[in-house]
C-alpha cells in the first residue's frame, strides 16, 4: 500500500493580508476556487475553529462527499480543516509581504499522520491510483490559489 505524500503549492498576490484573509477564509466559496469543490455547507454558525463542514466534491463523474472540521483558525494568518474520511488536514496559511501590501498563500494537504485504509483503497481503485490523484490534486492547488489571487486583486 503507497504512503500519500504532504503537498503545497503558493502563490504571490498583490493585496495586503487582509483582503486575502478575507476571501481565503470564507470557506463557503470554496466551489469558486476549487476545481473540485461543488459545495461547501457550514455548520454552527459564522466560520471559526470547531465550525464543522460537509463538503460535496467531483472529479469528472465521480462525485464524494467529505466532512470536516475547522482545526485551526487564526485570522489574516491561517485556516485548517481536518476532513474526517481521510484525517488529511488542509489549510490556507498568509504570509505578509513588502510591509503588508502583498501577501504571499500558502495551500498546503498535510498527510503527515497518515490516512485511513478507506481513503486509499478509493483512491487505488476509484481514483487512477496515488500517484494520478495527488497529481491532480497539485493542478488543483495551484488553479484555487490563482482564481483567489485574481478575486483578491481585482476587489483591491
Amino acid at each position: 500500500m503507497f504512503v500519500p505524500k504532504n503537498l503545497e503549492e503558493f502563490i504571490e498576490i498583490d493585496a495586503s493580508p487582509a483582503a486575502v484573509w478575507a476571501i481565503a477564509s470564507d470557506l463557503t466559496r470554496m466551489p469558486e476556487w476549487s476545481p473540485q469543490t461543488r459545495k461547501t455547507i457550514i455548520r454552527g454558525g459564522p466560520i471559526g475553529e470547531g465550525s464543522l463542514m460537509i463538503n460535496l466534491n467531483r472529479s469528472g463523474i465521480k462525485v464524494w462527499p467529505t466532512r470536516s472540521k475547522v482545526v485551526a483558525f487564526e485570522p489574516e494568518q491561517r485556516i485548517a480543516w481536518k476532513i474526517r474520511e481521510n484525517h488529511a488536514i488542509w489549510s490556507f496559511e498568509l504570509e505578509s509581504m513588502d510591509d503588508g501590501t502583498r501577501t504571499k498563500l500558502i495551500e498546503r494537504r498535510d498527510v503527515s499522520g497518515d490516512t485511513t485504509k478507506l481513503s486509499k483503497t478509493l483512491i487505488d481503485k476509484f481514483m487512477s491510483g496515488e500517484t494520478a490523484f495527488e497529481q491532480d490534486l497539485a493542478i488543483g492547488m495551484r488553479q484555487t490559489l490563482q482564481r483567489i489571487r485574481r478575486a483578491a486583486e481585482s476587489a483591491s
